[in-house]
């Protein structure tokens, strides 16, 4: 015959024992509150640990695993700095000179022989001391001495006007005048209508 347990009950009478019992209940609920909130903690998936893939520079020590990666800083771009000047850098700059016209330089003309006359103008055709045909329209002249193709400038110098010739043909064989002009170079340096006028000649190198 199986044997019956029974359960004795204390029963705590005294106020002493009323308070300690308290007690004991009172921590007993606070140690399964305190086991049950470290077995939430505990039940929480772990989370990985960030690994600080940047390469380490020389004498810095590599973060460890377990720590966390530090938060990345922001550095300050270096300030552009210019290199020392060149002394033609630091000069004031000066406006670029703007190209000028270069006059032509003319070559010199000599003058081998001068002296003043008189001089006239002719306008026949014929043939000319050197074999040309005279030209009344070119500017030529006739001389009694000087080389053919010679130039002699011939001026006016009541006016100032001067005119170039060549030496083609023979002439003037009047007495007081030197050159013989043809018409065109006559009326360079005078009007035809005076017939002759006292020039100054230059025989041109």
């Amino acid at each position: 015959m199986a044997g019956r347990h029974h359960v004795r009950t204390r029963r705590f009478s005294s106020p002493a024992g009323i308070a300690a019992a308290a007690a004991l209940g009172v921590a007993l609920a606070v140690g399964g509150t305190v086991g049950a909130v470290q077995l939430t903690a505990g039940s929480e998936p772990a989370r990985p640990v960030a690994v600080d893939l940047s390469p380490a520079t020389p004498g810095s020590a590599a973060p460890s695993p377990s720590s966390p990666s530090p938060s990345p800083s922001v550095t300050a771009s270096p300030a552009a700095t210019r290199s020392p000047q060149a002394p033609s850098r630091s000069k004031p700059r000066t406006a670029s000179p703007k190209p000028t016209a270069t006059a032509k330089k003319t070559a010199t003309t000599k003058v081998v022989e001068s002296g003043s006359c008189g001089a006239s103008f002719y306008s026949d055709g014929q043939l000319t001391a050197n074999g040309e045909n005279f030209n009344p329209d070119a500017l030529t002249a006739a001389h009694k001495t000087l080389p053919f193709n010679t130039r002699v400038r011939v001026t006016n110098p009541d006016n100032g006007k001067s005119v170039t010739v060549r030496i083609n043909d023979r002439g003037p064989f009047i007495e007081g005048r030197c050159i013989d002009l043809s018409r065109a170079a006559f009326a360079e340096i005078a009007s035809l209508d005076l017939g002759h006028v006292d020039v100054r000649y230059e025989v041109l190198g």
